[in-house]
Parts: C-alpha cells; structure tokens; sequence
C-alpha cells in the first residue's frame, strides 16, 4: 500500500490549478500545510473542503500539503482526492454537487460544426471555454494527457462535467483506446457527458464494446439520458471499415476522421494539397451519409492561419464535412463562418421547412415540395440550416412573415 501521493501541477507559469501531496502516518492527527495565493480570501474554505475530504475517505492521521494557484473548488477536490486514491485503496467518489445547466441532453443531429478540444489535465484551459460559443468542448483524456497523469486527469474531467459551465456547448470526453477507455467511461458517463469520441477505431466491435458498458453504467446510475459515440478513424483499417463502424450503434451520432494519424499510418507526409488524404475524407463522408449520421473532419494544426483554415473548411464542407475540429478558441468563428449556409442553401430550406408547416397544418402525414415527396431527415436538416443561419444573422427572425407577404 501507498503512503505517499501527489497530484497537480506546480511551477512558474501555473494558474486556476493546484499541487497537493499526502503523507499517510500512523498518529498525530491531520496537518494542513497550504500554501495559496488567495490565502486571505479562501484560506479557511481549502482548509474546510480538504478535511471534508480526508473524513470522507476516514483519513485520520495524515499531512496534507496544497499549493494553490487560483484552483476552484472543483480542482481542489479532484487533486486531493487523486492523492487521496494514491495512497489508500477506495472506489469511492467524492462529488461535489452538480450545477443544473450540465444536466441537458443534446439531440442526435445536434449542430456540430466546432468541437474545442481542452485537455484533461489543464483545468485553466476549460474554465471559460464555453464563453467562445463554441457548438461542442471535448474534455480530452487521450493524447494531451500524459500516461502518469491519466488517473487525475479522469477525475478532473468528472468533476469540470459537474461543475463547470460551458454555456450551452455539448460536452464530449475523448476516452483513452481501448480497453483503458472502458475505465474512462466509468468517471464520464453517469455524470451527464453527452458524446463519448473514441479513438483509433477500427472495428464495428469496439463501437459496441463502448455501447455496452455506456448501456451498463447508465442502468447502474439510474439515468436514462442520451449519450452518443463518435468513433474517429485514424487508420487505413479503419477507413476500410467505417461504413460497419458508423452503423455499429444506435448511439453513434457521428463519425470523425484523425489526419495526423492516418498519415502516418499510410507512411506518407501530410501536404497541403492533401492529396494522401483525399480518399480517406471522401470515404468516410460517404460511410457516414450511408449511415445517415454526421461527417466530422480533422483538425486544422496552424493556429496563426486563419485564411487557411477557411480554405480547409470550405473544402470539408465542399466534400459533406458537417463539422470540424479546433485546437483554439481563435478557430471558431472562422470554422463557424464557412460552414454557414450560402444564399442558395438557405433560399432551399426555407421552401423545405415552409412546406412542412403547411402539411402540419393541414395535418397531413407526408411533405411535398412541388411534385417531390420530402423525407423528414431532409426536413431536419433544412431547418437546421435555418437555425444556423438565424443564429449567424444571415436571415431576421420573422423570416415567415417575409417569405409569406
């Protein structure tokens, strides 16, 4: 058995996180030994907070040491309990309550045009990721995370799906591969995250392996909210399998692609002119429309470029890319801006979604434009490209009223 634990980061450079450390001893009662650049303010409430966790885990003679950097409550806890669970075997949780604006569900087709990626382990990196509107923040437990600090990492990501508020955008984790990110699920699932990514996939069974034990984690929790499975294809097997991958579950809302890695995979340099990525793109959109899911592309790595980036987008979208990735939150708006719906797309939508008032109306079961039947997938897409198109300023609000006079 562990005596000794630590956990955090510590260092020049560090904020809005913190260092603990844990000394289990055998008498002299519990020692808090804080260090705190907000000592005059929140002093007594760390203090309260860390002994509130040491007699939930019956820690009885200990010294604790927290170096705090700005860390809000919700990392405090996740560092103390990380050293906490170095030290002492136990698969109890201690949570701190959940606010109520991350307990909404998203809906299967919800818009997916940006998802930020923020790294598991760098709490000051989420707390304000929400205020740049981005559609969806992956709380990443894989690559951006280092292997010593995966165990932390899960309850800092746990802990920010309760207790941080990302303003409306879907929240995602991206779990480790397979079978380390079935322990992933563990922290995630029953705790409200919306979208699990997982990586590196390559078979139609490790989609189900995840569909399990999500099914599984839900039962035990009592929930019944939904939580969807994006698998990213990062390899040339798995390009060759998407179509199985994307139609593996019910649950699987989408499906992504991973350039750097499957650059790699085929041996060959990623280049601008992505010629060795063009397959790859074109088959998976293709397997995901067939599946009638969503097609999301890779990241774009050059954060300074942003004219660059609106080339890639434009093409992603020119190829039947719904959505991308981002790396920093300067992205967004430009992602946001070439994925918007050009004057013909939204001059198509709002005959579309005008139509299926009118046979609403009218009570009728069946939509039709002109002499063509429209099927109700079509009839969602147009009016997200409505909402889209609201939300970008692009049509007024009472455009009904317009479009009628």
């Amino acid at each position: 058995m562990a005596h000794i634990g630590t956990a955090g980061n510590q260092g020049p450079g560090i904020r809005s996180d913190c260092y603990a450390a844990l000394k289990i001893k055998k008498s002299g009662g519990i020692k808090i030994i804080l260090n705190s650049k907000v000592d005059a303010l929140y002093k007594n409430s760390i203090r309260d907070l860390a002994q509130q966790i040491l007699d939930f885990y019956k820690v009885e003679h200990a010294e604790l040491e927290i170096i705090d950097r700005g860390a809000i409550s919700l990392v405090l806890a996740a560092r103390i309990e990380a050293v906490v669970k170095e030290c002492l075997e136990s698969d109890d949780e201690f949570l701190l309550d959940m606010i109520l604006e991350n307990q909404h569900s998203t809906e299967k087709d919800h818009k997916r045009r940006s998802r930020l990626y923020l790294p598991g382990n760098s709490p000051k990196l989420m707390l304000n990721a929400g205020i740049h509107k981005p559609d969806a923040v992956i709380l990443d437990l894989e690559d951006s995370v280092a292997p010593d600090k995966k165990a932390e990492a899960r309850l800092v990501v746990r802990n920010s799906l309760r207790g941080l508020n990302f303003y409306g955008a879907e929240r995602m984790v991206r779990i480790n591969q397979l079978p380390d990110g079935l322990k992933d699920l563990e922290y995630v699932v029953p705790h409200y995250v919306n979208l699990i990514l997982l990586p590196k996939c390559e078979t139609a069974d490790q989609v189900k392996a995840v569909d399990e034990k999500i099914t599984q984690l839900l039962a035990e929790a009592g929930l019944d909210h939904p939580v969807y499975i994006m698998p990213i294809i990062e390899s040339a097997l798995g390009v060759v399998n998407a179509y199985q991958i994307a139609s593996a579950s019910e649950r699987v809302a989408a499906l992504a692609i991973g350039l750097e890695d499957y650059t790699a995979d085929l041996g060959a340099q990623r280049t601008r002119e992505g010629r060795e990525r063009f397959y790859a793109r074109n088959q998976l959109v293709n397997a995901a429309k067939a599946a009638g899911i969503q097609a999301i592309d890779s990241v774009f790595s050059d954060v300074a470029d942003m004219e660059a980036l609106r080339e890639v987008v434009l093409e992603a979208k020119s190829l039947g890319f719904d959505g991308m990735g981002c790396i920093h939150p300067r992205q967004i708006k430009v992602i946001h801006e070439a994925f918007a719906p050009t004057e013909a797309e939204i001059t198509k939508a709002k005959k579309i979604v005008l139509a299926f008032d009118e046979a609403a109306e009218k009570g009728l079961g069946v939509v039709s434009l002109g002499s063509k039947m429209i099927d109700l997938p079509v009839v969602k897409r147009a009016q997200n490209t409505i909402s889209i198109a609201l939300e970008a300023g692009l049509i007024p609000e009472n455009w009904k009223e317009t479009e009628q006079e």
